[in-house]
């Protein structure tokens, strides 16, 4: 068989109508869902925050990376805002109901004027949950307290940190809740270890220490629970995943096992 007599699916306009199989079994599954939900939140509290790239290939639909620290908050539909801050003051009542404090912990992006556009919105998003939001720096640079300027004008405060005994905090703030928006990916700072702060999503959970491919092998376990439970092919929303080792881009090392394990998915 030729190239061009192979069928592929013409995805021109098919990835954005609706996926009807996947659809019908989850809208006649509602309740089912909802309480297996609930019972795994339970068992292991969902992440206060976390954002998913899913793909959408018309005759199915899948995650292909998670990250517990988005820097995408200046995306979300404005018009569902409200319930952005709904989410917030519930999910804070039910794991922190003490907390009044909270000092978010960002990126060192400070010319990304689109990501400090994010952290405007992510910390606009707690104040008017009712919480006192301040932002600290880990970056060792940032000596006093500066104010930069987010890519719509805004304007975002942030301040050195100080670490008293195992706690981190202002000179004149003591927070109740570490709210983390840095993967970590150099690794977890000294002035975040041996706290006795509560640090939201934990540390561990940092790039330097969580591989992709754990996580996939996890979320397959649990695709095949969820899929048993509603009668739904699991290959409707799991990607095909593989992990190879030894690979050096820069180098060129170990990219021909890279297309073989490729060629074989």
């Amino acid at each position: 068989m030729r190239l061009n007599e192979i069928p592929v699916p013409n995805l021109t306009t098919a990835h954005s109508g609706p996926l009807h199989p996947v659809e019908q079994i989850i809208l006649s599954h509602v309740a089912t869902i909802e309480s297996w939900f609930r019972q795994r939140w339970q068992e292991t509290p969902a992440p206060i925050t976390s954002s998913v790239d899913l793909r959408h290939a018309g005759f199915k639909l899948a995650p292909v990376d998670t990250n517990l620290f988005p820097a995408g908050f200046n995306n979300l539909n404005r018009d569902f805002l409200p319930l952005c801050i709904q989410a917030v003051q519930s999910t804070l009542q039910d794991n922190f109901p003490t907390c009044l404090k909270i000092l978010l912990l960002p990126e060192s992006h400070t010319r990304n004027t689109f990501y400090l556009q994010s952290l405007s919105v992510l910390r606009d998003i707690f104040v008017k949950a009712g919480f006192i939001v301040r932002i600290g720096s880990l970056d060792q640079n940032v000596t006093e307290p500066t104010v930069l300027t987010t890519e719509q004008g805004g304007r975002v405060c942030i301040e050195p940190l100080q670490r008293m005994d195992s706690r981190i905090g202002l000179p004149d703030f003591d927070p109740c809740l570490l709210l983390l928006n840095n993967d970590l990916s150099t690794g977890i700072p000294e002035i975040l270890q041996g706290l006795n702060q509560r640090v939201e999503p934990p540390t561990q959970l940092g790039w330097s220490s969580r591989l992709k491919s754990t996580h996939f092998q996890f979320y397959n376990e649990i695709v095949d629970e969820f899929s048993q439970l509603i009668g739904l092919d699991p290959w409707f929303i799991n990607p095909l995943f593989t992990s190879v080792d030894d690979i050096d881009f820069m180098e060129q090392s170990g990219v021909d096992q890279f297309a073989v394990e490729v060629d074989r998915l």
